[in-house]
């Protein structure tokens, strides 16, 4: 399996496609800008919601979760990476999270 540090993909540029697999209620308090929520728990049913056709970054808290959905996306034929440490990671070195208001 693919992964790539946070720090790495920061430096990618913000035309990457990153998914967050945790789950709906992690993601409505804090998530970074310009990911779409693909919860773990209904990840294959909801595939489909993963780009297709190119490089696919997967994010999780830190990284438990995203590695298991890496390898469920490799398995079916996507280019997949996964995101080490997570949103934890990325916010630690520094990299813009978005908060909810009210939290």
């Amino acid at each position: 399996m693919k992964s790539i540090s946070v720090d790495d993909l920061a430096a990618l540029g913000p035309d990457v496609s990153i998914i967050d697999v945790r789950e709906a209620e992690e993601y409505s308090e804090a998530f970074v800008p310009g990911t779409r929520n693909v919860p773990l728990s209904r990840f294959q049913e909801s595939m489909g919601d993963v780009p297709i056709g190119r490089t696919v970054y997967v994010m999780c808290a830190s990284g438990g979760r995203s590695s298991r959905a890496t390898a469920q996306l490799g398995q079916a034929g996507y280019d997949a990476v996964n995101v080490m440490g997570g949103i934890t990671e990325w916010y630690r070195n520094g990299h813009p999270v978005t908060y909810q208001a009210g939290r």
